[in-house]
């Protein structure tokens, strides 16, 4: 007991001592730790199970994007024809626009025309009167009048080359005088005010003219009253 006293003292004044009693004492080892696993069954089915259903999904895959593919296809072609419609309606409206455009041109320019060449009929109409007293008034001078009075007969030239002038003038604006002598009866340019057989002439034909008749530009401003021979019954 003593001595081991002596030796703890001993060991405990030097800490070189203490040191190499510690080294030379024995060492615990440590035994390593035993790990266990489990496997679980239905894991291990689950995952055989996988398998298939990974190699189904992988077999299904491009029959799906095949499919998806057609139909998107599908849908473009429905879009496109949709749009030639729209196109093909499209074209036939501005087609359509353009004709109307261009009959609107076309009577537009008629209309005018027509106010042009109009313009002047109720006013051509007004001096039917006046030409008209030009004539009554020639035709109202005998000719042996003429003879005997040489003023009357200058005066009778006068009224005469003023009528003529004025018929020129209404000419140039597009009045020309109906004079249908021997012509046949014309119901839209004649008004017949009496009728007269004549053995050598054709029935329905103009053989007198009592007034004559005026149109502008082709209408007819005033028909002209005629005679008319009368046919043989």
């Amino acid at each position: 007991m003593q001595r081991s006293l002596r030796l703890m003292a001993i060991r405990a004044n030097s800490p070189s001592l203490l040191r190499a009693s510690v080294c030379m004492a024995p060492r615990m080892v440590s035994a390593p730790a035993t790990r266990y696993f489990s496997v679980s069954p239905m894991k291990f089915n689950a995952k055989k199970d996988e398998a298939p259903n990974a190699k189904e999904e992988s077999t299904e895959s491009p029959e799906k994007d095949a499919s998806s593919e057609l139909s998107e296809v599908e849908q473009l072609k429905a879009k496109l024809a949709e749009k030639d419609q729209e196109v093909t309606l499209l074209k036939d409206r501005y087609l359509r626009s353009v004709a109307d455009f261009r009959n609107l041109q076309e009577t537009t320019k008629r209309e005018i025309q027509k106010a042009r060449d109009f313009a002047l009929q109720k006013f051509a109409r007004d001096l039917l009167e006046s030409l008209d007293n030009f004539g009554h008034a020639l035709s109202a001078v005998k000719d042996e009048t003429l003879a005997a009075n040489k003023e009357v007969s200058q005066l009778y030239d006068g009224v005469e080359m003023t009528k003529n002038i004025f018929e020129k003038t209404l000419v140039r604006h597009g009045i020309n005088k109906i004079d249908p002598v021997d012509e046949r009866f014309d119901p839209n340019r004649h008004e017949a005010t009496f009728e007269v057989p004549q053995p050598d002439k054709e029935p329905g034909t103009v053989f007198h003219v009592q007034q004559p008749g005026y149109e502008l530009n082709g209408r007819v401003l005033r028909a002209a009253k005629v005679g008319v021979v009368k046919g043989t019954e």
